[in-house]
């Protein structure tokens, strides 16, 4: 009981500046290139920064050291921010050792993509994922998301 009360209170410690953080379940553990999740962060605070963070979760059977996600970013009145093309690395490409946090053959990986970001208005904006990998469907990705996170000692103006 005492490492249940423990544990508890080290995830919420961990999770105070969190402004966002969500995921998506991937049916099966097979992400389709059309399966796009689409993320929609409601921001108030223009004048802090924030580091933003891809949310993945994998089984050691994932078949790559690697991940190709597109990332569409989309800002309160629509209009796109950017569209990018990012790799990111899930296991060590020499070893196969996972990178990321796991239990059995689980692992939870965040992977910063903006870091000391500013949203220049306040509003909703969007980020829809994407895989861009060669293979259709992707096997062994069990969920993707994203955590959005106020940066702790923000610079004076």
């Amino acid at each position: 009981m005492i490492c249940l009360a423990g544990l508890a209170l080290l995830t919420f410690s961990c999770d105070k500046n969190v402004v966002y953080k969500a995921h998506e379940d991937v049916e099966d553990g097979l992400w389709y290139i059309r399966n796009k999740p689409s993320f929609k962060v409601e921001i108030t605070d223009t004048l802090a920064r924030y580091n933003l963070y891809y949310l993945v979760r994998n089984t050691l059977q994932y078949p790559y050291y690697n991940l190709y996600l597109t990332r569409n970013f989309t800002g309160p009145d629509q209009k796109p921010i950017s569209k990018t093309l990012e790799e990111v690395y899930l296991s060590n490409e020499v070893t196969g050792k996972p990178f990321g946090h796991g239990l059995g053959d689980l692992f939870d990986h965040k992977i910063p993509f903006l870091k000391n970001y500013q949203f220049k208005r306040s509003g909703t904006y969007t980020i829809e994922l994407s895989q861009s990998m060669r293979q259709n469907p992707l096997p062994f990705i069990m969920s993707v998301g994203i955590s959005v996170e106020k940066v702790e000692n923000q610079p004076a103006p």
